[in-house]
């Protein structure tokens, strides 16, 4: 693992600087929805086997299954509808390990406030038959997955998926 800081509770860092914006992201409890706007949900994907779940568009940057609501879904069904559609797989069993919110503070969005909620999920893994934007599917130790990750924006970000591995006791 990387030698940066889990982000505290409410600490602020410069995550993202992405298509000529810039984000700062916090970390919240999964006791209260921080304000913001709702903007999905993302999974910590644990296989039977212990390997964690990854996917990417393109085979190069690879992220967490996550995704934004649809209609009037709520954070766990957003959850499992976007690690069926992303990752081809199956929740059996989610934990809600906290929110991420990101604050625009320059852009074309600057001001926008986006909260994504993150959670431990416990998958099936189904065969492997990409339908949507991802197009790569790999599984890789749970353990190694902060490194396994290739994050569009600055490194700061680091601290946000750390913090959940330690919530979700893969640390």
């Amino acid at each position: 693992m990387h030698d940066e800081v889990p982000i505290r509770d409410g600490q602020e860092v410069h995550a993202v600087h992405a298509n000529g914006q810039h984000w700062r992201v916090t970390w919240h409890g999964p006791e209260a929805v921080p304000d913001g706007r709702r903007h999905g949900s993302a999974g910590i994907c644990i296989a039977p086997d212990g390997r964690a779940v990854i996917v990417s568009v393109d085979g190069t940057r690879w992220d967490l299954p996550a995704g934004r609501p649809e209609g009037t879904e709520d954070w766990e069904a957003t959850l499992r509808r976007e690690v069926q559609e992303e990752a081809c797989a199956t929740v059996t069993a989610a934990r809600l390990l906290g929110f991420s919110r990101g604050r625009c503070v320059k852009g074309h969005e600057a001001g926008l406030v986006l909260v994504r909620a993150i959670w431990r999920a416990e998958v099936r893994v189904e065969p492997w038959q990409p339908r949507f934007e991802m197009r790569h599917r790999r599984l890789v130790p749970a353990a190694d997955l902060v490194n396994q990750l290739v994050i569009e924006g600055d490194a700061d970000y680091r601290s946000t998926f750390q913090r959940a591995m330690i919530e979700a006791g893969l640390t």
